[in-house]
This record gives structure tokens, sequence and C-alpha cells, in this order.
């Protein structure tokens, strides 16, 4: 896709010491303007078996670059937070801001290949990770970040020169390793498994380049042309003409009745039920949180409602029957600055929680189809591949043992505007009450629609979601509560 420039296999001396220069300010200043335009960030992979100087390289990237405005990250084996998380979420944690530079040593590439060379990953597991990578380096693409992957080749022969000369050296022999002589020896394998891996995983958003690897000043020249032919196009790119957008609406709907028109919001419970419900459900959680099986599991809560329908209350409700070391509620409101030079999905990955504990998101990643839809804050387009790009992400969420519960908190119109005025006539409520809420209410058939679509696109046999008639507070705490622990039963 970025094509270097024509140089040859071998370059010597005088010629790369005359393209330098000039290459080297050519850098500079688009670093400066992709800093200065901060419309994207840019993300440079680098794969190669040992000795075939991906370090070196990216050490004279650093050296013609600003270092101080590109987030390097190297390989390194897995802490013990990153090991009770999801795969991605080291990765996810490192992604560079808008306006940045990334280059990845290491990256979600490296384990797939080499579980799959040394035949820890069977083929179907192999392709299944290979399509979850796909579809990661597309909506990432999708939020405006530049992807490009180098793979520096050289031959089994010249790595094993390559290792001799390094061991050979009294200043370089400690930088091979016995486990470097072990992978040459399954060269002929890793060469077998990348060449498929790239053949299925090279896109025009996402393109692999096969740079050769053992000239050192080709090598370089080639690298650094093609970066500064991504950072140059990128920048001068036309704003994209948006395509054609899909219909709002699936098929037509041949009655009136929806997923929350079918709610019985009736359902209501007396006090002494609600004192007595509430006390056994709390306990059987505050149980099943200390079960030694949910030491191996994660659990992530999600609520979502109507405004005024309760999810503050009943949130304390869940809380009350958790020890405080073992959850976090994140509260989400509107991005904020980091937030937004970030993809959309950066800021709920951050707060995924450890083995053992509880994460209660309070409003979530769903604000792109609902309040993101219904105020138009981001293209039509955006909001309808966030069905598809949630479905992924709560389904890698579900395979590493993440329990993901969902809960959509409902009332009717009527009880909203109830709630609304009660909140405006209590002191201490008046805080609840905002002329957005009023707004939003003005818009309640908009909401109702894209709740349905919501629910319709999302709920899936992993991560299903629960409609809670929240008419009666002591219901829906009750609801969720009881959810909650049959959920995790159903786990654990």
């Amino acid at each position: 896709m970025f094509e270097a420039a024509e140089l040859g296999h071998a370059v010597d001396k005088q010629t790369y010491h005359k393209r330098v220069p000039a290459l080297r300010e050519a850098l500079l200043d688009a670093q400066y303007d992709l800093g200065q335009s901060r419309r994207f960030s840019v993300l440079f992979l680098f794969v190669g078996v040992k000795a075939s100087g991906k370090t070196e390289t990216i050490q004279r990237l650093l050296e013609w670059m600003d270092p101080r405005f590109i987030d390097t990250h190297a390989r390194e084996e897995p802490t013990q937070e990153e090991q009770e998380r999801p795969p991605m979420w080291r990765y996810w944690r490192a992604l560079p801001p808008k306006g940045r530079i990334g280059i990845f040593l290491g990256h979600w590439y490296t384990d797939p290949l080499w579980a799959r060379v040394t035949g820890q990953l069977e083929d179907a597991a192999f392709e299944k990770r290979i399509a979850e990578i796909n579809r990661f380096e597309r909506m990432l693409s999708d939020e405006g970040v530049i992807i490009v992957k180098f793979y520096l080749h050289v031959t089994k022969k010249q790595q094993r020169k390559q290792l001799e000369q390094l061991a050979a050296d009294p200043r370089t022999a400690w930088r091979v390793t016995k486990e470097d002589w072990d992978t040459l020896s399954l060269y002929d394998q890793a060469e077998e498994v990348g060449e498929h891996l790239a053949r299925v995983t090279s896109a025009p958003h996402a393109p692999w380049l096969v740079i050769e690897g053992a000239n050192a000043r080709y090598r370089d020249l080639a690298v650094g042309q093609t970066v500064l032919a991504v950072l140059r196009r990128a920048l001068e790119k036309r704003a994209r003409r948006p395509g054609a957008q899909p219909p709002r609406t699936g098929l037509p709907r041949l009655d009136e009745r929806t997923v929350l028109s079918e709610l019985d919001l009736s359902q209501k419970l007396s006090d002494s039920v609600y004192t007595r419900e509430v006390e056994r459900w709390q306990g059987r959680l505050a149980l099943l949180s200390r079960e030694k099986r949910f030491r191996k599991r994660s659990l992530v809560a999600v609520f979502e409602g109507n405004d005024a329908a309760g999810k503050g209350g009943t949130i304390r409700r869940v809380a009350r029957a958790l020890d405080p070391r073992i959850y976090n509620i994140i509260p989400i409101a509107a991005p904020s600055d980091e937030e937004r030079v970030h993809p959309y999905l950066w800021r709920f990955w951050r707060h995924l929680p450890r083995l053992g504990h509880f994460t209660v998101f309070d409003r979530s990643w769903y604000g792109r189809v609902l309040v993101e839809r219904v105020e138009g804050l981001c293209p039509e387009a955006d909001w309808w591949r966030a069905y598809s790009e949630i479905n992924d992400f709560e389904a890698e969420l579900v395979d590493h043992g993440v329990v993901v519960t969902k809960f959509w908190l409902a009332t009717s119109r009527a009880e909203q505007l109830r709630r609304f005025r009660e909140r405006e006539r209590t002191p201490y409520k008046r805080f609840k009450i905002t002329p957005e809420d009023w707004r939003n209410r003005k818009k309640w058939d908009a909401y109702a629609e894209a709740v349905c679509a919501m629910v319709e696109r999302t709920s899936t046999e992993t991560a299903r979601w629960t409609l809670v008639e929240a008419e009666d507070k002591y219901f829906a705490r009750v609801k969720v509560l009881r959810t909650l622990c049959q959920q995790l039963e159903e786990i654990l």
C-alpha cells in the first residue's frame, strides 16, 4: 500500500549518508504536522525472527524522529495484572492518542504466532484469533488509527550468520540466548505460519510490508521512507466522503409491539416482601462473590435505563452485598479530552476488573447506540458499526471468563414525569434533575426506538440483556439482585 522508494537490497555507505539528512528532516516535519493536526494516531508493528534487525530499526527511527512523541512498546511477558484480564487489555491501554505514533515490537500477533508454531494452539483456535485481530484492526481503522505492519525478513542462513556474529563478539554475546538457538530450529515452521498470518491479515487499512532485513542500510532507509510516506499520505488525504448510509430501521414492524411495550410495568412488591427478598439475594450475592471458583472469574455489570429509572439506587443495593475491596463503580458521562483522542472503546477497556473482582458501569459503551445516535453526536455509520464492535468486545470478555450482565431499567413516561417533579420539590434530590433530562424526555420515542434496536442487536447468548420493570423501585432492585445471583450460579 505504501511503497518504499526503489533502493535495491544493498545500499552503499555513500548513498546511505547522502539520503539520511533529507529523510530525517522530512520525518521530523511530518511528525510535527501530525502532532499539530491531532486528527489521527499511527501504529507501526514490527515482526521478524531474532537478528532480523527489528530493534536496530526501531532505534534508528527514534534517532531520526522526536522520541518524546513516540510511544514504544517492547515484547515482555505479561504481568500478573495483565494475566488477570483479557489478553487485549494490555494493548488497548497502550494505544497512542491522536497526534502521536505508537511502535510495537511485541503485539497482538506475537502470542498466537508462536503458540501456533510450537503446537500450543490448534488450527481452529488460531483461525479464531486471526478473525478477532482482523476485526480489532478494522475497528481501529474506522476510528481513525493508521496501521502499518513491517515484516523484516531474513533467510535461515542469514539468521544463523547474524546469531554467530553476535555470539562471537564479547560486546554482543549477551544478546544471544539458548532460546534464540531453539527458535532458529523452528525457522521453517515460523515462516509457514507467518506467511499464512500475513496473507489473511493484510488489508488496505492495515497492510503488511515485507522489508529485507539483512542489509542494515537498506532496511533503515526502506522503513524510514515508508514511515514518511504513511504520514504524508494520511496528512494530505482529504476527508472521506460519507458513503451510502444504511436505513435507520430494519424490517418493517407488523404491529406496535416492541420489547419495551411488552413489559408488565404493574409489578410491585410490598415493603415487607421487599425487605425479606433484598436481604435474601444480597446474602446470596455476598456468598457467591466469596466463592473460591469466583477467583478465576470476574464480573462486569452494565446498568442502562430511562432517566430517573432508579439505576443509582439499584447499584447501591448491589454494592452493599459486596466487599468494598473487590468492586469498582464507574460512572460514564461525556468523554473527557483524553478519552476523545483514543478509539471509542478505549475508556471502557481500561476499567475492566481483575480476577475475583466486580466492575459496575453506570451507563456504558451503549452510549454510542443510544444518546450519541439520538442526539446526532456521531455519524450514522459509526453507531451502525458499533453494534458488531460491542458484540465482539463482550464476546472477548466472556471468552476470558468475565461474566457480563446487562440491565435496562424501564419506566413509563408518566412515572418518569412524576419522579422528575419529585426531584424538583425535594432539596436533597435537586442535583439529580438537569435541563438535559427535560430535553431527553422530549425525545422519548426516538430513545425507545434506539433501545429496541440495541436489545435486538446486542442481546447475545453469552451477554444477554435483562429488561427490568422499574415502575416500582422495590421490584426492580430485587429482580436485578436475583438475576446477578442466577447468572453467577450458572457460570460457577
